[in-house]
């Protein structure tokens, strides 16, 4: 056998290894077999990619917001601190209030604190999807090492709220908004989950879970909080999505409920329209771009929730509007983003669509192969740092 065969030989033994263990973890996970061959279908999907960009992170040491003070915050180093996205400077008083410019992002605002917490979000997640995968402790002992320096060690941990969040220039040290930006936990959160409980001291995860419950009391007693929760956009939804995920990972069933009333009496009826569309996020600067992240919110809202009752992805209001509906008006314009009859958005569009979560599952729970088959070919991992920002959930492996 020649040296390119052996190495191609190699190849395909350790891919069939590495599905073997996939398949034991999901034998454990999962006692029916609709959610083992879900696992099996984004393991298969995913392996190389989760273990080529694992294998890049293992050697990254975690970063967190205190390596990037700010003398713009008016929080200590340990306060979370970001600027609103589309203020700047009003060209009538160039050193007065910021004005308002919605959809167009300022590349002058401090934005260090909340590459450090994407950053997180990529990397810790991917670590223990690669753990999930092979076994090898090392991935899930790295993700270990993220979790303990952002929510653990006190000289790194960052303290648990957003009262510094998105403000803007001469007008607010922070706002409602900017508890948006802590959607890129929601998924560490899942991790957390996962790896915690097997690799963390007994003592660091009850210290973790200390820290977001401490987080979660803020966002449903501050006035900040309870302001976004109120909010009659993706904003609400975003704050939903991290209360379920947040309460799932300490066991807090009170608050899960509380959400899952919310997502049926408020936010489902409130946002969606008849067709499926999100007409909120249509009147929007970036219309597509609103349209598809409030779907993969508002579906990944409906998975975290699952074990509070029937399942909310098959929920639907008497009229029809649910998942499924929403699912139906996006895809064809996922598929082929030229058929889009809304105006385009002002910034980003040729970066769009990326691979969208939300269509995974719908095509799992709606019965719709051609939705796996596009999610499939889309691409998992983006370049452009605003649609980064807009995309919290890049590890589907953690969640089915």
């Amino acid at each position: 056998m020649s040296s390119t065969s052996r190495r191609e030989f190699c190849k395909v033994l350790t891919a069939a290894a590495i599905l073997a263990r996939s398949a034991a973890w999901g034998q454990a996970k999962y006692a029916d077999e609709d959610n083992r061959d879900a696992y099996r279908l984004v393991a298969k999907t995913d392996q190389e990619r989760i273990l080529k960009a694992a294998s890049s992170y293992q050697t990254l040491p975690p970063v967190t917001i205190t390596s990037f003070p700010s003398d713009r915050s008016p929080g200590g180093p340990h306060d979370f601190f970001s600027q609103a996205d589309y203020f700047w400077p009003d060209p009538k008083s160039p050193n007065g209030p910021y004005i308002n410019r919605d959809g167009q992002s300022n590349p002058d605002n401090f934005n260090e604190h909340r590459k450090a917490m994407i950053a997180l979000s990529i990397r810790m997640p991917a670590l223990t999807a690669a753990w999930m995968l092979t076994g090898n402790a090392r991935y899930g002992q790295q993700a270990c090492e993220y979790l303990r320096a952002w929510f653990v060690t006190p000289a790194t941990r960052m303290n648990p709220n957003l009262e510094f969040a998105q403000g803007v220039h001469g007008v607010s040290t922070g706002r409602s908004y900017g508890i948006i930006d802590t959607l890129h936990l929601v998924e560490v959160a899942r991790a957390a989950s996962l790896v915690g409980p097997r690799l963390l001291s007994a003592k660091d995860d009850a210290a973790l879970k200390g820290w977001f419950r401490d987080y979660l009391a803020w966002m449903k007693t501050s006035d900040k909080g309870k302001t976004e929760r109120a909010a009659l956009n993706n904003h609400a939804a975003c704050w939903a999505l991290q209360a379920a995920e947040f309460s799932r990972l300490m066991g807090d069933n009170e608050t899960r409920s509380e959400v899952r009333r919310q997502f049926i009496e408020v936010l489902l009826p409130g946002q969606m329209g008849d067709d499926g569309s999100f007409p909120k996020e249509l009147t929007r600067t970036k219309p597509y771009s609103y349209s598809i992240f409030n779907f993969d919110v508002m579906t990944m809202l409906c998975e975290s929730l699952k074990g509070t009752g029937p399942d909310l992805l098959q929920f639907a209001l008497p009229d029809g509007r649910g998942i499924c509906k929403g699912a139906a008006f996006l895809y064809p314009y996922l598929k082929d983003k030229n058929a889009w009859q809304y105006r385009k958005d002002v910034e980003h569009f040729d970066a769009l669509p990326v691979r969208s979560p939300g269509l995974l599952f719908a095509g799992l729970v709606c019965d719709r192969r051609q939705y796996l088959d596009l999610w499939k070919t889309m691409n998992p991992d983006p370049a452009d740092a605003e649609v980064i920002r807009n995309y919290p959930v890049r590890q589907p492996l953690l969640w089915v």
